[in-house]
């Protein structure tokens, strides 16, 4: 197990109340991308019992979820927030659209509010920490709400200015942040267009939009805030560091890699999370052959005497 923290979080007054509160019209916003999708996925089963998934829709439903996975676990996590390589413009480009097609906000407030979170990790000032409220049932299951979905409905917690300067600086970020409203409605609307052109039918573009759009977006979406709840309060824990974080093996092929966290947290700029022998992560190897093509450079691939070095055993 690796070294655990003595104190366990608490909501003591002041904690997460950093920034203003989002205003109603985006709570309502926020509220609908949750709700919608979640009811999407309950009337999945039937609808798709009826007959009403085609493999025009279960292919956009692939790749739409290709497209927005990979934008967050390659774009908005191992490039922008923790600079694990250097791409080129047109990468750069690429990847921070596909993670604002992932409708998880605009790039820099992303980054900014994960950057927090390793500052943090689970003590007081961690964004999303399950173990917010202590250890026991009642305060892990309040916590662990809170980590996977309900941290999105506090206050803003992050100044992109302390944590996302970097950000702010670049042009091309800015902008895409600015236009992240744009990108939600591509993301909503691509589906059902392409789906209507293919099929010619308006049957089939409301199956498209039901499974490539909604369907999409709850699953993105809850296996992203996975690695916040779930990968802190369970899995395997074999590198020291300082947190709760842990390695969930049946998350990471949807995860893309991202629930080998333990050694994500244990050595956060490194390109590769799953570095022991079986850990598959997608992500890594996108980067491997972004690389290949020379399309980025600078790749901090894990050091083997450094792995060894954090590992529990080595301490």
């Amino acid at each position: 197990m690796t070294e655990r923290l003595e104190t366990p979080l608490r909501n003591d007054v002041g904690f997460g109340a950093e920034g203003t509160p989002p205003g109603k019209a985006e709570q309502l916003m926020l509220g609908i991308f949750v709700v919608v999708p979640f009811l999407a996925l309950l009337a999945a089963v039937p609808v798709a019992w009826g007959g009403w998934l085609g493999p025009v829709d279960l292919a956009l439903l692939v790749v739409f979820y290709l497209i927005g996975s990979l934008g967050v676990t390659v774009g908005l996590h191992r490039l922008f927030t923790h600079k694990s390589f250097k791409p080129n413009r047109g990468v750069k480009l690429a990847l921070g659209i596909a993670g604002s097609l992932a409708i998880q906000g605009p790039i820099t407030r992303w980054v900014a509010d994960h950057r927090k979170h390793h500052k943090f990790s689970d003590r007081e000032g961690d964004p999303h920490s399950p173990w917010r409220y202590g250890e026991t049932i009642p305060a892990l299951t309040k916590g662990f709400a809170y980590a996977h979905l309900g941290w999105m409905f506090n206050a803003e917690q992050t100044p992109q200015r302390q944590y996302a300067p970097d950000l702010l600086k670049d042009r091309d970020i800015v902008r895409l942040s600015k236009q992240f409203p744009m990108w939600v409605l591509v993301s909503l609307a691509a589906p059902p267009v392409i789906g209507g052109l293919v099929t010619w039918s308006w049957q089939g573009a409301v199956t498209a939009f039901f499974w490539g759009s909604l369907v999409r977006v709850f699953l993105v979406h809850h296996v992203t805030w996975s690695i916040n709840s779930i990968c802190h309060t369970i899995g395997e824990s074999p590198f020291r560091s300082h947190d709760r974080s842990g390695n969930v093996w049946w998350l990471a092929i949807p995860s893309m890699g991202e629930s080998w966290h333990n050694l994500h947290h244990a050595d956060p700029t490194c390109a590769r999370h799953g570095v022991l022998r079986g850990q598959i992560d997608i992500s890594a190897r996108l980067i491997w052959l972004f690389e290949k093509a020379g399309w980025v450079r600078d790749v901090r691939w894990p050091a083997a005497s450094r792995i060894e070095a954090k590992r529990v055993s080595a301490a």
